[in-house]
């Protein structure tokens, strides 16, 4: 399964760390060490996922959407980039179960499919130790074998994403390691 190299890879200016610099005449301001932050937070703030949300800690800002299947592999693949050590990478299939006189589960499925669909279910694995690391069902799915099924039809939409995902990791390294220094 080919990954999609037309995509944009970020946004289109960006500014070099060393803008956001702390300067030497800069030092941390004195204050209580029990006292939080100012905070502002905000769910739901994004129509098109599942979850969202937006928080404001001091001058740290953060928007987060979650795409259930998507965010779970997202976040496993942004882990391993940073280099956090994991026993294995997580991967997450999303599937649903199309209405109709034989409904059947779709792997993959787009946001139309997603909310005229019967039932939901996300699977997490982590492919190289074989275990799945999360469930999520939801909806009526019919007789027990229908959701059997998908979840065997999930375990095997991350087997066959991972070799994507782990080329992406291979190609980030090999980027990093050419800009590196000598």
């Amino acid at each position: 399964m080919p990954g999609d190299h037309r995509r944009i890879r970020g946004p289109e200016e960006s500014q070099p760390p060393q803008l956001y610099a702390a300067g030497e005449d800069e030092t941390p301001a004195a204050r209580d060490p029990t006292r939080l932050r100012p905070v502002y937070a905000r769910a739901g703030l994004l129509s098109q996922a599942k979850g969202s949300a937006y928080l404001e800690a001091g001058g740290t800002k953060v928007l987060c959407a979650v795409a259930l299947a998507a965010a779970l592999t997202a976040a496993a693949l942004a882990l391993a980039d940073a280099g956090v050590e994991m026993y294995d990478l997580v991967v997450g299939c999303g599937l649903s179960l199309a209405p109709g006189p034989s409904p059947t589960w779709l792997l993959d499925p787009t946001r139309l499919e997603e909310e005229h669909s019967a039932a939901g279910l996300t699977v997490a694995l982590m492919p190289v130790l074989n275990q799945v690391a999360g469930l999520l069902g939801s909806g009526e799915g019919g007789q027990t074998e229908s959701w059997t099924d998908a979840v065997r039809l999930g375990l095997e939409g991350c087997q066959r994403l991972y070799p994507v995902l782990q080329q992406c990791l291979v190609r980030a390294a090999r980027q990093r390691g050419a800009a590196a220094p000598s």
